[in-house]
């Protein structure tokens, strides 16, 4: 990739031999693996004796399949600071210029990275300095500090790539959320007519 119209370009690999989790996709999981234990938890005898029994075990359900979901669809806000910091950078070979930071995030069925190139700023300059706050993507002009120098972002590049097996599980949790909604429905249906004709 070109970073800008002056530089060389920079040729990189993600590293073979070093492996990075994905912290979305392993909360995403996470959430899915506590809606499958609510729902499997019971023994396959158990019955239910009153319908507020199986709304309080849906909402449960409810909320981590809805928690799930939101995690793949909506990215975290990062402030620049903290990409510093970030174990994204250590995936290339060869690494990255210091120059450069990078940020990794899952939107939807899209795996999305964004490369920073940041300078620091001209002391001159200090007095107009406002830093970024969090934001999954960061325009250039964007401002920050970090070990007592102050930066500014020259130029972002994103990059989106299709991850066919994430658009399945987007669809399986939204098919789950749904059934799970219109059973919670039918027993409160239920159990409101019940409550006042018995």
């Amino acid at each position: 990739m070109k970073l800008s119209k002056q530089s060389q370009p920079l040729h990189t690999f993600f590293r073979e031999d070093k492996r990075w989790k994905m912290q979305q996709i392993q909360d995403a999981g996470n959430h899915l693996h506590l809606a499958l234990q609510l729902v499997s938890s019971r023994d396959k005898k158990y019955i239910f004796h009153t319908g507020a029994e199986v709304n309080k075990l849906m909402e449960s359900v409810l909320q981590q399949l809805n928690r799930a979901r939101n995690r793949l669809t909506i990215p975290a806000a990062m402030t620049l600071p903290d990409l510093v910091n970030t174990n994204g950078a250590k995936m290339f070979n060869p690494p990255l210029p210091s120059d450069v930071l990078v940020n990794f995030y899952v939107h939807h069925n899209k795996l999305c990275l964004i490369l920073y190139q940041v300078h620091p700023l001209q002391t001159n300059l200090n007095k107009n300095f406002k830093a970024a706050g969090g934001s999954v993507c960061h325009s250039p002009g964007a401002m920050f500090e970090y070990g007592g120098q102050k930066f500014e972002v020259s130029h972002a590049h994103k990059v989106e790539s299709t991850v066919a097996w994430l658009n399945q599980v987007l669809l399986y949790t939204t098919l789950a959320l749904q059934l799970s909604q219109q059973l919670r429905d039918k027993v409160s249906v239920f159990e409101n007519y019940w409550s006042k004709h018995y």
